[in-house]
C-alpha cells in the first residue's frame, strides 16, 4: 500500500490518503470501499425531492402532435414565467435552504460478453424501484440518486447508495442475462445498435427525436483511429453514458459558481475520462463529448446559434441565472409545446413558489454541459447540473470525481480570482480535455500575468489542496475529504484514469471489444477504483476470439 505522504514534507501536495492497495499487485478488497462506521456516515434525511425526472428527456407526454395554437400558448407561458422570475428569486426563503447534493448514474445493459441487451422496461420493471427510469434507447438505463446534505460525508452517501442501486440493477437483469456497466461509451456497440428501433418505449423520446428532424446527419471523432457514421436519429445519444451532480445554488451565488464550474471542468474531465472507444475505435480519451454533441445534429461545421442545443456556452455568465434562463428561452424553440393542466403560475403547495412546469420542460430540452435547474420543491431552489463527467468505472472513481469537481468550484466560487482566463481558452481547454486526458496541456490563469499552459496532471495535484479548501469551507468532514481525493491522488501520481485503463487493455487484447469489455466487468465489480486495477497482459488471439464483436463498425 502506498505510504500517506507525511504533513510538511514540502512537497506543495496534501497528505490524501491512497487506501486502495498497490496499484500494480491487484489485490484490491472490497472491504476496503467502506470505512469504519462511527454512525456519522449514514444517509441524512433530503429537504427535497430531485426533479430531474420532470425533466423533458425523463417525463411521460401525455401529447405526442401539437398545433401552432399549442406552440404559440407554449411560447406566452414561456416569457410569462420570464416575467415571474427577478422577483421568485428575491422572494423570502427562496434557496435558502441546507445545500445539497445529488447525482443521475445512467448505464448500459449488458451480457457477460458486453454484447447491449435491449431489455430496460423489463429489468426496471423486476427491480420496482422508483428511482431507476429508462433512457434513451432500450440498453440504456438512469438511477436517480437521493439529493442528500452537503456536510458532513455527502459522497460517502452517495457511494453507498450508487452501489446498493447498481446490485439492484444486477438482480434485476439475471433472468434477462443483464446486469450494469458503466462507462462513457459501450465498446461493443455498432451503428444497427443506435437506430430508431432500438428506442425506449416511451414516447417522449420519439417526440424529441422528431422534433430535432430525421434529416441525416454525419458523425465523426478523430484520434488515434478514425470514425465516421451516418445517422438520422438522436438514438445515437443513446452510445454515451454519463455521471451528471446536481449542486444547489444560492441566486445570489449563482454567477460565481456557474464560472467556476466552467473553469474547473477541464481539468477534471482530463483525469476522469472514461470514453475512449467509440464502436470499436480508440478515438478522444473521453470521445463521449463530440459524440454526444454530435448525435443531436450539431455536426455541420456552421450552425446556427439557435440550434445548439448541446454544447460548451459561448461566454462568462455576469447577469446570474436570469441570463441563462432568457437566453434558453429567446433563443431556442421549444422542443415539446406541451402546457400544464391548469393556471401556468400555480404553486406546488399553498403559499410555495409556482411550478413553472413549461419553463422546467424548456430547460430540459437544452443540453449544456453545465445547465441551470430550477426546482420548485419546498421553498424552492436552483441548482446547478454538472453534466459533463462519464459514467465509471466504479462508484468510487465516480464520488471521488464528484469530491474534486465539487470542491474546486466551491473553492474558486468563494475566493475573488486574481485574473480570468479568457472564454475561448476555456472552451479550448474543455475540448482538449476530452480528446488527450491526462496527457493534455490546459491552460490556466496566472494572476496578472498572461495564462500559461500546464500539463493536466501536474494541474490537478497543484489544485487537491484548492478542491480541499473547498470541502472544508462548506462543512464536509475531513475524513471524507481524505478519502475521496485521496482516490484522486492515486490515479493521478498512478496515471491511470478509465480511458487509459480501456486504451491499453484494448491494444493488449487485440483490439477485442468483448474481452476488453469482460476484463472490465469482472475488474469494476471488485469495487477498486480504476488506479488500482492490474495493468492488462497481451495475449494472442484465437479463432472463437477473432469471430467476436471486434474490428471496424458494421
Amino acid at each position: 500500500m502506498p505510504a500517506r505522504p507525511a504533513r510538511g514534507t514540502g512537497s506543495g501536495q496534501p497528505p490524501f490518503a491512497v487506501v486502495w492497495g498497490d496499484p500494480d499487485a491487484g489485490k484490491q478488497r472490497r472491504a476496503l470501499v467502506r470505512p469504519p462506521d462511527d454512525g456519522r456516515s449514514r444517509r441524512q434525511p433530503c429537504a427535497g425531492p430531485d426533479d430531474s425526472r420532470e425533466q423533458a428527456m425523463g417525463r411521460d407526454l401525455p401529447q405526442r402532435d401539437f398545433t401552432d395554437e399549442d406552440r404559440e400558448r407554449f411560447g406566452a407561458r414561456l416569457r410569462a414565467s420570464l416575467g415571474l422570475l427577478d422577483g421568485l428569486l428575491t422572494s423570502p426563503g427562496f434557496g435558502t435552504g441546507e445545500p445539497t447534493l445529488g447525482a443521475e448514474l445512467e448505464m448500459f445493459l449488458v451480457t457477460r460478453d458486453g454484447v447491449p441487451v435491449p431489455r430496460n422496461e423489463e429489468v426496471r420493471r423486476v427491480a420496482a424501484d422508483p428511482r431507476l427510469v429508462l433512457e434513451v434507447n432500450r440498453y440504456n438505463l438512469e438511477a436517480n440518486l437521493t439529493p442528500v446534505p452537503l456536510r458532513p460525508r455527502p459522497f460517502t452517501a452517495l457511494h453507498e447508495e450508487a452501489e446498493a442501486l447498481l446490485e439492484t440493477v444486477r438482480r434485476a437483469g439475471v433472468p434477462f442475462g443483464a446486469e450494469p456497466y458503466c462507462a462513457g461509451l459501450l465498446p461493443t456497440l455498432r451503428p444497427g445498435d443506435l437506430t430508431r428501433r432500438n428506442m425506449s418505449p416511451r414516447g417522449r423520446y420519439a417526440v424529441i427525436d422528431d422534433a430535432l428532424g430525421r434529416a441525416g446527419r454525419g458523425l465523426r471523432v478523430s484520434g488515434e483511429q478514425r470514425l465516421r457514421m451516418r445517422s438520422d436519429t438522436f438514438c445515437a445519444q443513446g452510445a454515451a453514458s454519463s455521471w451528471q451532480v446536481h449542486l444547489t445554488v444560492r441566486p445570489e451565488e449563482f454567477t460565481r459558481v456557474h464560472n467556476a464550474a466552467q473553469l474547473m471542468i477541464a481539468p477534471v474531465l482530463a483525469v476522469a475520462a472514461n470514453s475512449p472507444l467509440l464502436l470499436g475505435r480508440r478515438a478522444w480519451d473521453e470521445s463521449r463529448i463530440p459524440w454526444y454533441e454530435q448525435a443531436f445534429g450539431q455536426h455541420r461545421r456552421r450552425v446556427a446559434a439557435a440550434d445548439r442545443r448541446s454544447g460548451f456556452g459561448h461566454g462568462w455568465l455576469r447577469g446570474g441565472v436570469r441570463e441563462l434562463v432568457e437566453e434558453a428561452v429567446r433563443r431556442y424553440t421549444p422542443l415539446v409545446p406541451l402546457c400544464s393542466d391548469g393556471d401556468w403560475d400555480r404553486p406546488l403547495r399553498p403559499g410555495g413558489p409556482p411550478a413553472l412546469d413549461e419553463l422546467r420542460l424548456h430547460l430540459g430540452t437544452l443540453w449544456w454541459w453545465n445547465r441551470p435547474v430550477y426546482d420548485p420543491a419546498g421553498d424552492g431552489h436552483l441548482r446547478i447540473e454538472l453534466r459533463a463527467l462519464p459514467s465509471g468505472p466504479t462508484p468510487a472513481d465516480m464520488v471521488a470525481n464528484t469530491a474534486l469537481l465539487t470542491g474546486l468550484v466551491l473553492d474558486r466560487a468563494a475566493r475573488e480570482p486574481g485574473g480570468e482566463l479568457p472564454f475561448a481558452l476555456a472552451r479550448e481547454n474543455f475540448y482538449t480535455a476530452a480528446r488527450d486526458g491526462m496527457a493534455a496541456r490546459l491552460w490556466w490563469p496566472a494572476g496578472k500575468a498572461a495564462p500559461i499552459r500546464l500539463a493536466a496532471r501536474d494541474l490537478v495535484r497543484a489544485l487537491l489542496p484548492r478542491a480541499a479548501a473547498g470541502l472544508a469551507g462548506a462543512g464536509v468532514a475531513e475524513d471524507e475529504v481524505q478519502r475521496w481525493l485521496g482516490v484522486v491522488e492515486g490515479r493521478v501520481l498512478t496515471g491511470r484514469s478509465g480511458a487509459h485503463w480501456q486504451r491499453r487493455t484494448h491494444r493488449a487484447l487485440g483490439s477485442d471489444d468483448r474481452a476488453t469489455v469482460r476484463r472490465y466487468l469482472e475488474l469494476s465489480s471488485t469495487g477498486a477504483p480504476v488506479h488500482s486495477w492490474p495493468a492488462p497482459q497481451p495475449r494472442a488471439r484465437g479463432k472463437a476470439e477473432r469471430a467476436g464483436r471486434t474490428g471496424s463498425p458494421r
